[in-house]
């Protein structure tokens, strides 16, 4: 029972955790990146796609001198807006919050990479795409970059898998704690102990 317990578990992580983050980050191709906050300034991008682009991931990656971003749910890191042809297509919040393995930028600096997703441009009309990105209203965020990161033709996260996922996760756990509690050492089979000996010592 522990061993399948442990195949649910393996199977949620596979489902909730590393597929969302394959798909994410590997899927398509990287379309380009540009630098949109330095110095102390924030920049627009203007990016022109192309429809044999769509689907567009949007990502953001927070250079920051910080080891993890922690802000509640009501405060926002960073906002996004992408326009084309004069009306929105996409507008985000960014927050970090997942972000618990950032990329380190260089061993000698304390700086580090956090990325998050500003959400997917499913259709493209050929043209310029503005992309705008501005502060939010968290606090004591030393920021040092920002990057806008467009990867193109990637694939959809299907909206069942982290639900599913996470769900296997807490089944397996407690599936394997019960086990481990009340598994305990089977009783000892009296046949499987070799008869005593009939003649010498120890015989009857």
């Amino acid at each position: 029972m522990r061993f399948l317990f442990l195949l649910i578990l393996l199977a949620g992580i596979g489902i909730g955790v590393v597929y969302p983050w394959a798909i994410t980050n590997f899927s398509g191709h990287e379309i380009g990146t540009w630098r949109v906050y330095e110095q102390g300034r924030f920049m627009p991008a203007t990016v022109p796609l192309a429809a044999r682009d769509a689907p567009v991931r949007v990502l953001v990656d927070l250079t920051a001198r910080t080891e993890r971003i922690v802000v509640s749910q009501q405060r926002t890191v960073l906002t996004l807006t992408a326009a084309t042809g004069g009306r929105t297509v996409l507008a985000s919040t960014l927050q970090f919050n997942h972000s618990e393995n950032p990329r380190q930028v260089s061993p000698q600096l304390p700086d580090k990479i956090f990325r998050d997703e500003a959400g997917l441009i499913a259709k493209v009309s050929p043209g310029p795409y503005l992309f705008t990105i501005g502060p939010g209203d968290a606090e004591g965020i030393e920021m040092r970059a920002v990057d806008l990161v467009l990867r193109s033709s990637v694939g959809e996260i299907d909206r069942r898998a982290r639900p599913v996922g996470f769900s296997l996760i807490a089944a397996g756990l407690i599936g394997l704690l019960l086990a481990l509690r009340f598994g305990g050492r089977r009783p000892q089979n009296p046949n499987s102990q070799p008869p005593p000996p009939r003649w010498g010592r120890g015989s009857n």
